[in-house]
């Protein structure tokens, strides 16, 4: 007679299995992470290399149209992403044109992170060729 009333069982894990499942997670993530950190830092590296490559492009064109290379983002149309350290920023590298002349520039991209917590910034810059080049490794 009652039998409609009877409550159906679902097939489900108790707690202590789901805390056992995250625990087990918990420990192959502590264990993961130090080989993944160094992904971590080229991939933030791949920033700076966009950043100083497009600069340079911004440069030599620059430089055809006028016979120098400029000392100002202004005048190139080249504008520094927000850092990380400033408001809604993503950037994790300040760009900088240490010197241009009619010939050459020279044009830096500095970390403001710390990337592995060595105590070293990772340091970019990019010169007329167009290479980036990798001058402190983070």
């Amino acid at each position: 007679m009652f039998n409609h009333l009877r409550k159906k069982t679902l097939p489900a894990m108790t707690l202590t299995e789901v805390l056992v499942v995250m625990a087990i997670l918990g420990i192959l993530l502590l264990l993961a992470f130090p080989v993944l950190k160094p992904l971590f830092s080229r991939t933030h590296a791949v920033e700076a290399k966009t950043q100083l490559k497009h600069l340079a492009e911004l440069q030599n064109i620059y430089q055809l149209e006028h016979a120098h290379y400029a000392d100002q983002f202004q005048v190139l149309g080249f504008e520094q992403a927000k850092l990380v350290s400033q408001e809604n920023g993503t950037a994790h590298y300040r760009v900088e044109i240490v010197n241009s002349g009619p010939q050459a520039f020279l044009a830096r991209a500095t970390s403001i992170t710390d990337f592995d917590g060595d105590g070293n910034l990772n340091v970019w810059e990019v010169d007329q060729h167009g290479i980036p080049k990798e001058i402190t490794p983070d």
